[in-house]
């Protein structure tokens, strides 16, 4: 389970900077939101009294629900340049969820600098690697990707969906799950694109094929959205993972109350609290995934993704498959592969990022 406040039982003062980056992706995603080309967000940099420093990165989606990368600067803006433990935890959570976990894994790693016994004590608890699923993105081009990518050793696959007509990408359906390699298994990704209609489609159209789940078929705020996923998950076979209805700690809450019988995709990027929601997760239903962050928020988020499951035989592929991304590779997170180890992590240099900033 991470561990991400054990090291602070002493309240700690911090010198606080960040900077805040806008890079232009290598290739533009499309999605059902639209054409992503760039990714902008903010690197956080705290230094404890005792020397220890640590980085953390925001990296909202304000589509998803989380605040903007201005919201986020206004707030670093009225920290200064010395923060306390009280003054991070007093930011709310749930309004500036990605700030709030940058600053608390910039406090984390700040900790684990300063007590290297600490940090060796961290890594063997991890797992040495986990699965990593591929991304795939939309359209036609999927199908001579997935064939490539499983000459590479891929075996999941994440395919977005809901980004064209909807009968071009029913049809395609059998060529993209022709291409994947045997025992590989589809996740279809539709960040919310459908209307109940247009979910029964899919969900109807996949019994039968190698699909793992379909991710968030319906969007998160749409009228009635929880009776709606509870209804399409208890009538067909195909699982539903939840996605943009998990964005922040609450989120994820409320749906445990509720009994959901599906898919978590969490990205830790965004929950805010990670804590205390990664305690009552499913640990055999439950996705880490990419907030497409960079070098930085990967390898906070990864390190809990092998914490959350140290011990775990056969966990989910990680949603993590998504590199290279930017056209400035040093920003990129580890070189996509089907397995992620956790020594792949230690050469991620946060401080280098941090400096390509200046």
């Amino acid at each position: 389970m991470c561990c991400c406040g054990r090291l602070d039982k002493i309240a700690v003062n911090y010198t606080f900077a960040y900077r805040r980056y806008s890079l232009p992706f290598r290739t533009p995603l499309r999605t059902a939101h639209g054409l992503w080309t760039r990714r902008e967000g903010l690197l956080a940099r705290l230094e404890r009294e005792d020397g220890g420093v640590g980085f953390g990165e925001c990296a909202p989606i304000p589509w998803f629900g989380t605040e903007t990368v201005a919201e986020a600067t206004d707030v670093c803006a009225t920290l200064g340049a010395r923060v306390s433990d009280e003054q991070i935890g007093e930011i709310d959570a749930a309004r500036y969820p990605c700030l709030r976990f940058a600053l608390g894994r910039a406090k984390f790693s700040a900790g684990l600098a300063a007590d290297a016994s600490q940090d060796r004590a961290a890594r063997t608890e991890a797992s040495p690697y986990l699965p990593v699923a591929a991304l795939v993105l939309a359209g036609r081009v999927a199908v001579g990707k997935i064939s490539a990518l499983a000459d590479d050793g891929f075996r999941a696959f994440k395919w977005k969906v809901g980004a064209g007509d909807m009968a071009d990408e029913l049809a395609l359906l059998d060529d993209v799950c022709a291409a994947l390699p045997q025992g590989a298994r589809l996740r279809l990704d539709a960040n919310g694109a459908w209307d109940r209609r247009g979910a029964e489609r899919w969900l109807s159209r996949c019994v039968g094929y190698p699909v793992e789940f379909i991710e968030q078929p319906v969007a998160a705020d749409a009228a009635g959205a929880e009776d709606l996923l509870l209804g399409l998950a208890a009538d067909y076979p195909v699982p539903i993972a939840l996605d943009e209805s998990v964005v922040g700690a609450g989120d994820v809450g409320g749906w445990l109350d509720l009994d959901w019988p599906g898919i978590y995709v969490i990205k830790p990027s965004l929950l805010g609290d990670v804590d205390d929601a990664l305690k009552r997760l499913p640990k055999s239903r439950t996705v880490f995934s990419s907030a497409i962050e960079t070098g930085v928020g990967a390898k906070s988020a990864l390190n809990m993704a092998f914490e959350f499951f140290a011990g775990t035989e056969k966990p989910r592929a990680l949603g993590f498959g998504v590199w290279p991304l930017f056209e400035d590779a040093r920003f990129d997170g580890p070189r996509a592969a089907p397995f992620v180890r956790a020594k792949d992590l230690e050469r991620l240099k946060p401080e280098i990022l941090w400096n390509a900033l200046n």
